[in-house]
């Protein structure tokens, strides 16, 4: 018997008790033995962090410990160098307190998604972006494009959590239009440096980043898309780099950064992958980091549409409960069905990624990932809204029992606006879809003939 029965719409369906095709034992296993951690060492003080401003240093000490940052990498986890680093399992913990861990091997992408949804439970994305950005967005370029040697160099110690990162590509004229980054790295006159000048901005983590896994244009000014690179940026406290935090209205213990650049000198063999190629991996990378957001942001509008429920449930108006008003019922109703039917979403690209290649789905996924994303914001837009309304001046106050809404509705911007526009999002989501169409209809044709 629970010792509580949960709100409606607090949950996805799978963690109210009703049949799933896709989730299995290992998944419900693993979801609870993370919610206990994740409750005791992040959601538990989330809301009094973010207030704060930002999260004690011992916090991702902790996750890094633990192994529980790599999960922000998504699936598959890249095995043989985790073999080399002596990590085995997920959910370890050194002082012996947790009694089930996972082993790299059987992690996949429906784990991935039970770990974001339960590092966004408090409704808030600043603490866990404060610690799984770099992990999840800075990294994985380097895992998958550069070569050895760099990785050698930097993959043990980002890996291991000893070092953090982050991903540098927006600037101030420059966010959803990556072809028009105007940061530039020319090699030096003795060919052993790339000297980098410009400026990065809405940079999450970087105020406490080590390195910077940034996009800078290497093929002079009108190269477009393909004079792009990407570079390894040592950034914390390195030569001509200068970092100042930005006042934002939401997620604001992510710590978002703005980047001065002053003809600062990055070694030659800090090129990540092929010269000229950065366009390529940046647009390949965006699949999983807007997949990320995409999840993050359908738990806070589940928080935010369930704490109005569980309002409306008490508040008294006009002599009765708010929830015996017909209109009350209706916004809650509209805004429920969009957010299962977003979590059905989210469901079916978890399961589709378990069962395809990277290279099948970024080819099939693609514009749908960008689709997913940008309609999350849309979603959770409609949740905070509903919140907002029905909780009232008490939704509007910086504190007290509305303090979590007030604080939720300020984020539902820097979801729709990061990873992609929700308006750029939605066209290159057609784009995509009709590209993919031509193609397979032209390959069509050919096989007939």
């Amino acid at each position: 018997m629970a010792d509580s029965i949960p709100i409606p719409f607090s949950e996805p369906p799978w963690l109210l008790g009703l049949p799933s095709p896709i989730f299995k034992p290992t998944h419900y296993k693993w979801q609870r033995a993370i919610r206990a951690f994740i409750t005791t060492h992040l959601t538990a003080h989330a809301l009094e962090w973010e207030k704060a401003g930002t999260l004690p240093p011992h916090v991702f000490e902790t996750f890094a410990r633990a192994n529980m940052l790599l999960p922000a990498l998504g699936a598959p986890l890249p095995l043989a160098w985790l073999r080399r680093l002596g990590i085995h399992a997920l959910l370890t913990d050194t002082e012996g307190h947790n009694s089930y861990s996972l082993p790299i091997e059987e992690f996949d992408y429906l784990h991935a998604v039970i770990y974001a949804d339960e590092m966004n439970r408090s409704g808030l994305v600043g603490p866990p972006g404060s610690l799984t950005t770099g992990m999840a967005f800075g990294v994985p370029p380097i895992l998958k494009f550069a070569n050895q040697s760099v990785q050698e160099r930097f993959l043990p110690e980002l890996l291991r959590g000893e070092k953090r990162s982050c991903i540098a590509i927006t600037e101030p004229d420059a966010g959803s239009d990556v072809a028009g980054i105007t940061t530039t790295a020319v090699r030096s006159q003795d060919g052993k440096s790339w000297v980098v000048n410009g400026t990065k901005k809405w940079i999450t983590n970087g105020i406490w980043t080590d390195y910077a896994t940034m996009a800078v244009r290497t093929g002079g000014e009108g190269s477009g898309a393909g004079g792009l690179s990407l570079l390894v940026v040592p950034l914390k406290g390195y030569p001509g780099v200068s970092m100042r935090r930005l006042k934002v209205g939401g997620q604001v213990s992510a710590g978002t950064t703005y980047i001065e650049l002053d003809e600062v000198k990055v070694p030659i063999e800090n090129l990540i992958g092929e010269e000229g190629m950065g366009m390529k991996y940046i647009m390949t990378n965006f699949n999983h980091e807007r997949l990320s957001i995409a999840i993050g942001a359908t738990r806070q509008a589940r928080v935010a549409l369930s704490t109005a429920f569980a309002y409306v449930l008490k508040r008294e108006a006009f002599g009765r409960p708010l929830m015996d008003q017909p209109v009350v019922r209706h916004r809650l109703a509209k805004a429920g069905a969009l957010l299962e039917s977003q979590w059905a979403w989210v469901e079916q690209f978890a399961y589709q990624l378990t069962q395809m290649s990277k290279e099948e789905s970024d080819v099939a996924l693609g514009g749908l990932t960008a689709l997913l994303k940008a309609n999350a914001g849309v979603v959770l837009k409609e949740c905070a809204d509903t919140a907002i309304l029905l909780f009232g001046g008490n939704g509007y106050t910086l504190s007290g029992q509305g303090e979590l809404i007030e604080m939720l509705y300020r984020e539902v911007p820097g979801i729709r606006i990061p990873g992609g526009s929700e308006d750029v999002l939605m066209d290159l989501a057609v784009r995509q879809l009709v590209k993919l169409y031509k193609a397979q209809t032209a390959a069509l044709t050919v096989s007939k003939l």
